[in-house]
């Protein structure tokens, strides 16, 4: 295990490693949709398996005043659901299962694990692989898959970020998993120490395009 990882484990889990098998979890902020440039307030919901890659994911965001869009996903055993409506009757988005997004989901629930970090412990779907004192690669492997984020620690043992190795394509109709995500205000929550503001971002050209910045509202696991 490389030294930076065995640091957050050892900061994350200060009395011991709890036991769960599904993280559910509340979080709002701003939200930008593809293709756009401004923020509106957004609330989420998720529900994550820790233990293996899979994950379902809604949110609300408004259009306009007096209309919203609905955005769900949903992945498990490998395959990706992706749609999106506008006051809950108008399609928007409506992304079958490809092996595209299913590798995008992949990372998705990777780039996710700092909230249920039991998901990264050996003998799970990860593995970690070394890089510097700060730095270490994680890789998940599932369903004839792979995907890989690098993730930055603190000297105190926090993981501050996650990071894809290559850049996005910012022409889709979908963020996907996003190429970076950026984690603070660690907080206790049960036996663990989670991270609870995030801002998520599409990565092009050493540029970052943030779509996503909130905070995680209530988090249970079960």
């Amino acid at each position: 295990m490389p030294a930076p990882v065995q640091r957050y484990f050892r900061y994350t889990f200060p009395e011991g490693v709890p036991r769960y098998k599904v993280v559910r979890l509340a979080a709002s902020g701003q939200f930008r949709r593809p293709g756009t440039s401004s923020f509106a307030p957004t609330t989420a919901r998720q529900v994550i398996a820790a233990g293996v890659p899979a994950l379902m994911f809604s949110a609300t965001t408004p259009i306009v005043p007096g209309v919203w869009a609905r955005a769900y996903d949903f992945f498990a055993e490998g395959d990706m659901e992706m749609k999106a409506k506008i006051l809950s009757t108008i399609t928007v988005v409506d992304e079958g299962q490809s092996p595209t997004l299913n590798q995008i989901s992949l990372r998705r629930w990777l780039l996710e694990s700092a909230l249920y970090p039991v998901a990264l412990l050996p003998g799970g779907p990860v593995r970690w692989e070394a890089l510097n004192e700060h730095s270490a690669r994680a890789v998940v492997t599932w369903a004839g898959m792979q995907a890989s984020m690098v993730a930055h620690f603190s000297p105190e043992g926090m993981m501050t970020a996650m990071e894809s190795e290559t850049d996005g394509d910012l022409s889709t109709p979908y963020h996907g998993s996003g190429e970076h995500v950026a984690r603070s205000n660690y907080q206790r929550q049960g036996l663990q120490m989670l991270p609870m503001d995030f801002t998520i971002s599409r990565r092009a050209q050493g540029k970052l395009h943030p779509f996503w910045k909130g905070r995680i509202d209530s988090i249970s696991v079960q």
